[in-house]
């Protein structure tokens, strides 16, 4: 496997062979309000809550993970990963050698069922916590970049469209030249038009797709597709519930747009099998729900033999640990077709030195080992959930 290699061609090369011995995993919960609610199907967003953890080796270094909590995507919250780091992967851990981080990933992937947001936390802050002894970024620990700048995606996720017509005009004077509507939640007459409206508010040389986190039955999956043909949409993100896969097919055959999917792919199997049948023509990977670095690096090499276009995202909303690490992931993958997300630019505030900054709509991987953000520890305090 391409990052096993890469990784053993550093350490051979290098001098600091020596074990890298984990001496304590510690869960973190944290919870930071949003600058303003973000609106999805089913869901208002005011505070973001998530997990980080903090893996320390016996030299003294430390790495950091974070997962964000997604009761409706991974079934994941937040009493649940504390317990599941605490009590079942730390203890795995400790004691072991940071450098087998593969056999630990394996390890820990095996350890609980599903549970990939504390799985993901935990490889995460392992990764980090390689890359900072061996002195590489994330990027090349996961077999170098491909590219290192990539365009921004921006949620649109208000109640009036009037108000997301608005938020667009103000980011693309920022920049932004790709943005991302939450559907699913209103009449998809309603929301078809309003898609319409922001394209000839925006113009055609803006990329523009829209996500229904599942908020939608075929009927109105059918009505929203047929009626939004003239949005030029790029994508429609995960129409219809997770476990739909003959409707996901049936919407296919018929959507003059594109399908993205989202919820329904929680692991490999799932891709191979909705990209077989048709049902999408690109796939939404985020590592809580494959379960880390290594499992994302693993889907997108599936995804670019599929022919599927990728789209990267973090939760709403992850710090900026969350956000180094997708945007590491984006430079390495095979494509980026259908956008990356970061979601920190929604937080009130964040949980390290330097946070990941969008200039001009554009990302750039952080300069440093592992995913190149450094932790404020008083900063986690104040946001620590007791």
């Amino acid at each position: 496997m391409v990052p096993d290699i890469a990784l053993q061609s550093v350490t051979s090369r290098g001098t600091q062979t020596q074990p890298l011995i984990i001496k304590r995993v510690d869960a973190i919960p944290i919870a930071i309000p949003l600058k303003k609610p973000v609106f999805m199907a089913g869901v208002r967003l005011e505070i973001a809550y998530t997990l980080l953890v903090r893996a320390e080796a016996a030299n003294g270094l430390v790495g950091w993970g974070e997962a964000s909590v997604a009761p409706t995507m991974t079934g994941d919250v937040l009493p649940g990963m504390v317990a599941a780091v605490n009590e079942h992967l730390a203890p795995l851990l400790v004691g072991k050698d940071a450098l087998k981080r593969a056999e630990l990933a394996h390890m820990c992937a095996h350890a609980l069922h599903h549970n990939g947001g504390p799985k993901c936390a935990v490889d995460v802050a392992i990764a980090d916590l390689v890359g900072r002894h061996l002195n590489v970024s994330l990027s090349d620990m996961y077999g170098g970049a491909l590219r290192d700048t990539i365009i921004a995606m921006y949620l649109l996720g208000n109640p009036k469209i009037e108000d997301d017509i608005a938020e667009t005009s103000k980011k693309i004077s920022e920049g932004y030249k790709f943005f991302k509507l939450k559907v699913g939640i209103k009449h998809p007459f309603e929301e078809a038009d309003a898609a319409v409206a922001i394209r000839k508010a925006i113009g055609r040389d803006v990329l523009l797709c829209a996500d229904a986190n599942m908020g939608m039955d075929f009927r109105n999956a059918r009505i929203f597709v047929e009626r939004a043909r003239e949005a030029d949409l790029l994508f429609l993100e995960q129409p219809l519930r997770d476990d739909d896969y003959d409707g996901m097919a049936a919407l296919a055959r018929i959507s003059p747009i594109p399908l993205n999917g989202d919820e329904s792919l929680g692991n490999v199997a799932t891709i191979i099998a909705m990209a077989r049948a048709g049902s999408i023509q690109g796939a939404n990977l985020k590592t809580i729900k494959l379960g880390g670095v290594s499992a994302t690096v693993r889907a997108m090499s599936v995804c670019a033999a599929l022919g599927l276009n990728i789209n990267l995202a973090c939760k709403v909303a992850e710090t900026s640990v969350g956000a180094a690490t997708i945007i590491h992931m984006g430079c390495v993958a095979p494509n980026v077709n259908w956008g990356v997300s970061i979601t920190n630019q929604y937080l009130s505030d964040d949980i390290v030195k330097i946070p990941i900054v969008i200039r001009d709509g554009v990302m750039t991987p952080p300069v440093g080992a592992g995913h190149g953000v450094d932790v404020d520890e008083a900063q986690v305090a104040r946001y620590r959930m007791r």
